[in-house]
């Protein structure tokens, strides 16, 4: 145990996703033996993605507009929705460069047990996109791209139920290739893009 705020700060990066003790240490000598022109550089930062981002109304996205880049992309495919956990899950498919259309942030996955169920999701702005509210295109496909493990699977099956009933619509989900209890954001580029190319109808 270290005294103070050098003891504050490791506690409080030590509550960040992946950082485990040692690694908060090491970040936080880190920060103190850095210059304070970087520091002020990392404050403001934190300070801009906590003020100026925000989700954007369409598909939950990240964005610094009320419409992310990719939904006021008029050359993207908005007859295409691929539906994703979270918006780090975006980023992973586009860095295949095999999709072409629009996504859709659910903002993570069903998990019952840490209290997280469809109201806690992005659910019903999928069903309202879908159901052709507002201006937008009429949706044709509904691409499934949840993480490989257990919520994911269970996220991916409870959409198919719901989305049975629209008239016309195309279910798929990503093909094989990505590994079971693993995270979509960690997937290479090719893997994920054979798997999206090879995306199969439920």
């Amino acid at each position: 145990m270290f005294e103070g705020p050098v003891q504050d700060l490791i506690d409080e990066l030590g509550r960040l996703p992946g950082i485990g003790p040692k690694s908060a240490q090491r970040i936080a000598f880190h920060l103190l033996a850095t210059e304070e022109a970087d520091l002020t550089r990392l404050q403001d930062a934190l300070q801009k993605v906590k003020i100026g981002v925000v989700f954007c109304e369409v598909c939950g996205n990240v964005s610094e507009r009320p419409r992310c880049r990719i939904c006021a992309d008029a050359r993207r495919d908005a007859s295409l929705v691929c539906v994703v956990e979270e918006p780090k899950d975006v980023m992973a498919v586009e860095r295949t460069r095999e999709f072409r259309g629009r996504y859709h942030v659910l903002g993570g996955a069903l998990d019952p047990l840490s209290g997280i169920g469809p109201d806690q999701l992005r659910v019903r702005e999928l069903l309202t996109r879908i159901g052709g509210a507002g201006d937008e295109p009429e949706i044709a496909e509904v691409i499934l791209a949840m993480d490989p493990n257990t919520e994911g699977e269970a996220t991916a099956t409870y959409l198919v139920r719901l989305l049975r009933d629209f008239p016309g619509l195309t279910v798929t989900k990503l093909a094989s290739g990505l590994p079971m209890g693993g995270d979509l954001e960690f997937a290479d580029e090719l893997t994920l893009g054979r798997a999206l190319s090879g995306r199969r109808a439920f």
